[in-house]
């Protein structure tokens, strides 16, 4: 990849991880989406161990439908602290 795609996905990792650790309670797939992150890039963050995605039924309405909710762990809060780039490969 070249270098400054890598830095672009660096960042986004970053700013993810940085959306996830003000949310206690982690934040939906949609919520995600709506700030820009794709699907691919959680999917890396849960790879790489720095989040984790559950899904959980909530009702809307008076319908229940099935959200995927993702949440920082403990991984991703150090590698906040530190280097990012290092994490996710």
């Amino acid at each position: 990849m070249p270098p400054n795609r890598k830095s672009a996905r660096d960042n986004d990792h970053r700013r993810a991880l940085e959306l996830l650790a003000d949310a206690p309670e982690g934040v939906t797939e949609a919520i995600m989406r709506a700030h820009g992150f794709s699907v691919a890039l959680m999917v890396d963050l849960v790879h790489a161990g720095l989040a984790t995605a559950t899904a959980e039924r909530v009702v809307a309405g008076s319908r229940k439908i099935e959200v995927a909710r993702v949440r920082i762990t403990e991984a991703g809060r150090q590698a906040l602290n530190g280097n990012v780039r290092q994490a996710v490969r």
